[in-house]
């Protein structure tokens, strides 16, 4: 075996000369201090620097039977709508919808994120405003932001390309855990509106814009402002309202599943919160998608089909509730300021009937879970 090895030490190198600037994390762990600190109640133990994020957990002693609910996630392409824009301070939001409300679906209560992000080359103040819009999401979920890290990759990314992820954690009682198991035939299906996009389906949308060379810097009539906004709209939060509705003694028992309409779309993510044996059937009538989603179906000619399975459709959360309680839920969410409505019901499965067009197929189960069945039925309002 012939090595190679040299017979004179090269050039000096340091850590700094092979990529990575030590000096700059630091910068940018001083410009995000306060918002991360901001983030932080009298249940957070210690501050920024510390290797592990502590939170006291002594009201724990209060439940009956604490379960710990993790999720852990990502914010997709949607990055690169960011990178082309210049502008970081929303992904940091879309990273905490993506995980915090994963965790508010089982009815846990959000207690703390840390978060991720690697990159080429450390820019503080990129880096600064990415975690900004973290601790700003955080704080709008009720969450506390007790840790992160921030890596330089040089040779494996390039200077200007950045990825981030999270998780968190939060905590239910086993007696309010939501899911299948609570669900009912006559229960009724309530969505609520999502704020645009959110951070899903980025892939299409970009292979779209790209093939019809649109300008994210054009200002769109339908959308009221540039596309470039409308593909950044951070992703709705819906923890602290979900958490009202189950804390409301208006609400209480309500809520039986949510369902957080991320990748798959309305159909698939719903059918994995229903039980095997009942399907829901949703009425496409009973609410009309934002400008965004026809626009990209029109500049893609994409398939309804293929569209609906891919982006959320103006829904980012859906609650299954029990049919007395449905009005008390919509007016306490109105009073959130949350648009929302009754856009199905609950049945037999065997009562969904066979599809008479291709809208109108049946989605069962998704993501590995052998649940229930969802129908799409109707047509949006303006929709042929």
């Amino acid at each position: 075996m012939n090595t190679t090895q040299p017979t004179e030490p090269g050039p000096a190198l340091t850590y700094a000369a092979a990529g990575v600037d030590t000096a700059a994390g630091d910068r940018a762990v001083e410009l995000m201090k306060s918002a991360v600190s901001a983030t932080h109640g009298p249940q957070v133990l210690g501050g920024i620097g510390a290797f592990a994020g502590l939170v006291d957990v002594s009201a724990l002693k209060e439940y009956r039977r604490p379960l710990l609910a993790s999720s852990t996630d990502g914010v997709g392409t949607k990055i690169a709508i960011a990178r082309a824009l210049d502008v970081h301070d929303t992904i940091g939001r879309d990273l905490v919808g993506m995980v915090v409300d994963d965790i508010v679906v089982v009815g846990a209560e959000p207690l703390a994120m840390t978060d991720y992000i690697a990159c080429g080359a450390v820019v503080p103040e990129r880096i600064a405003d990415i975690v900004r819009g973290i601790a700003e999401g955080c704080q709008l979920a009720g969450c506390a932001l007790v840790g992160g890290e921030t890596a330089e990759h040089p040779g494996l990314m390039a200077p200007e390309d950045y990825d981030v992820a999270g998780a968190a954690v939060g905590v239910v009682d086993a007696e309010d855990l939501l899911g299948p198991e609570r669900v009912r035939a006559g229960d009724v299906v309530i969505g609520m509106d999502a704020s645009g996009l959110h951070s899903n389906g980025y892939s299409l949308v970009r292979a779209i814009v790209a093939a019809q060379g649109l300008d994210l810097a054009a200002h769109i009539e339908d959308l009221g402002r540039t596309l470039g906004e409308e593909l950044l709209e951070p992703t709705r939060i819906y923890a602290a309202d979900v958490l009202a509705v189950l804390r409301a003694e208006s609400t209480r028992g309500a809520v039986h599943a949510l369902s957080h309409v991320t990748g798959g779309g309305l159909a698939a993510n719903l059918a994995r919160v229903m039980p095997v044996g009942l399907g829901a059937r949703l009425d496409r009538a009973s609410w009309t998608p934002g400008a965004i989603f026809s626009q990209v179906a029109a500049w893609g000619s994409v398939p309804q089909t293929d569209l609906e399975g891919t982006l959320n459709m103006g829904l980012g959360m859906v609650a299954v509730v029990a049919p007395e309680q449905a009005d008390a839920v919509l007016a306490l969410l109105a009073e959130r300021g949350l648009g929302a409505r009754v856009i199905g019901e609950v049945l037999a499965a065997d009562g969904l009937g066979a599809p008479s067009r291709e809208l109108e197929r049946i989605v069962t189960g998704a993501k590995g879970v052998e649940g229930g069945s969802v129908q799409l039925v109707g047509q949006h309002p303006g929709w042929v």
